[in-house]
């Protein structure tokens, strides 16, 4: 009997899928089961995906949340092994700072992004605040379940053309002479920590928080900063500071120029 594949998250009227267990070996009793909890604010894509996983032999559902926040109240208490997780939610945490939490107190946990960001901007904050693979909404569920499969154990999976597009980001910026300081030095005492913390993945409303200023006056000076360091984007910017070191650099240090 051939697989079908089913074609949608969403559920539909009518819907019915079958699916392929996965291989076991032969006389065995049970297969470990993967436990996923779902995180996205819209119900109708929660119980799709919980559908489509709940015929899945060697998977269960565990839990499901409506934001970043209750994601991470609720993982040590369900202990997930892999999170689906949405990038945009209301409430205090989005999917990126959800993740970068999770991680690094449950680091037995992985976490897939499911999202319909296609920019840079998101794959790459995402991926350093360490989430494991970066689905689209788009994509087939039976490619959701491959993934979930292939993160499970160990491996890490990106959706082909986001990939493609973040490595000919990092091969462009890579290709660039290395600064020798120069443009660095013109950056006053504030905006070399904005850099420093969009090179570690943190929004312009975390960046805010930490440093007590207006979310506007982090972007005002993450414009000058990309004026002064002939920078693009925010992704850019992220790949200069990693780059040059400025994540790890004691900015202390460096020489103060210009305006705090």
């Amino acid at each position: 009997m051939g697989r079908r594949v089913v074609h949608r998250i969403l559920p539909r009227e009518g819907y019915t899928s079958s699916y392929s267990d996965p291989p076991t070996a032969k006389g065995a009793r049970f297969v470990k089961r993967i436990r996923i909890m779902l995180v996205d604010d819209h119900p109708p894509l929660r119980q799709g995906l919980a559908e489509l996983l709940r015929m899945q032999r060697d998977m269960t559902v565990v839990g499901e949340a409506h934001n970043g926040e209750e994601a991470v109240e609720l993982v040590p208490s369900v202990k997930p092994d892999i999170i689906l997780m949405d990038i945009e939610m209301p409430g205090r945490f989005d999917g990126v700072e959800a993740t970068r939490r999770i991680t690094a107190q449950y680091p037995y946990t992985k976490i897939i992004m499911l999202t319909i960001h296609t920019e840079e901007e998101y794959l790459f904050e995402a991926i350093k605040a360490g989430a494991k693979s970066y689905l689209l909404k788009s994509v087939e569920t039976s490619e959701v379940v491959d993934t979930i499969r292939v993160v499970f154990q160990g491996d890490t999976r990106l959706d082909a053309t986001l990939a493609t597009k973040i490595l000919d980001e990092f091969r462009r910026v890579s290709s660039q002479p290395r600064s020798s300081g120069t443009d660095f030095i013109h950056l006053t005492d504030r905006e070399r920590e904005i850099l420093r913390l969009v090179g570690q993945g943190a929004h312009n409303a975390e960046i805010a928080a930490q440093l007590g200023i207006a979310e506007k006056t982090v972007r005002n000076r993450l414009s000058i900063i990309f004026d002064k360091l002939h920078l693009n984007n925010r992704v850019e910017a992220a790949l200069y500071a990693t780059r040059e070191g400025l994540t790890t650099r004691d900015l202390k240090d460096k020489p103060n120029e210009g305006n705090p």
